[in-house]
């Protein structure tokens, strides 16, 4: 379906890859619905910036591990008018090893990092479905969708999760004209990671084939491209998005040096 209309709802917009994923749509002529948690300005800022690009921006509280995390969808529909898209960003991490893992930590983990998502793709299913145009779902996974980290088994568990409930979405609503898909990044330069977006071009990753960690815009093009009619074919797949780090296995991980790129 080509008519899926361009309003488009993404939690955790106020930074990150939520905020540039929001910009992003907006240059593309989507108006957006925007989440924040506890960052209220910085979701203002991006709706800001959406405005200024002459679209329509929104912005709803989203507590993803709160039980009715996806009533957050619903009133974000009224104000738009409508929905042809939903992209989840919005989450949270943990490190610690399994041993040393409280089980409040785990459940708080896997609420906001699966059990939010669920319930937003739930409910957005339930709009686009009874619209009967098509749409598009994204979820932001990351690289450890596939991929195991020491010291992140709450994390790992819940990206790996929701990956495995973008392809059973996928499945369900292909006859509805709606595609699921996962965008799931390795090191991106973000607020969370403690970087300044702008150091994704001047920090050196010697043990990543690219060399450097990745900027958000890097992200928001993938997204972009799946939330478009170009990826009208495309559906229960996920984009890795990590500089080909995560073919480095047989290589080491996070070496410090770049002597792997010698035979």
């Amino acid at each position: 379906m080509t008519n899926i209309p361009r309003l488009a709802i993404v939690t955790g917009a106020d930074s990150g890859i939520g905020r540039a994923t929001a910009e992003l749509l907006a240059v593309e002529g989507w108006d957006i619905g925007l989440t924040c948690h506890t960052d209220v300005e910085g979701a203002q800022g991006t709706a800001r910036a959406i405005e200024a690009r002459g679209q329509r921006a929104f912005v709803e509280p989203y507590d993803a591990s709160s039980d009715d995390a996806g009533q957050v969808v619903d009133r974000l529909v009224e104000q738009l008018g409508g929905l042809g898209a939903l992209v989840n960003v919005a989450g949270t991490g943990h490190s610690s090893r399994v041993l040393d893992t409280d089980l409040d930590t785990w459940r708080r983990v896997l609420a906001t990092d699966l059990d939010g998502p669920f319930l937003t793709c739930r409910a957005a299913a339930r709009h686009l479905v009874d619209a009967g145009q098509g749409g598009r779902i994204v979820n932001v996974t990351s690289v450890h969708e596939h991929l195991p980290r020491l010291g992140a088994a709450a994390y790992c568990a819940a990206k790996a999760g929701l990956g495995a409930l973008t392809q059973v979405l996928a499945l369900e609503l292909g006859e509805h004209g709606i595609t699921v898909n996962s965008v799931a990044p390795g090191e991106i330069s973000t607020e969370m990671t403690g970087q300044d977006t702008e150091e994704a071009y001047h920090q050196q990753r010697p043990g990543n084939p690219l060399g450097r960690p990745g900027h958000v815009n890097e992200v928001a093009s993938v997204i972009g491209f799946l939330c478009s009619p170009r990826a009208a074919y495309v559906t229960g797949s996920s984009y890795v998005v990590d500089g080909g780090l995560s073919q480095m296995a047989a290589h080491g991980h996070d070496q410090a040096g770049d002597a792997w790129r010698s035979l």
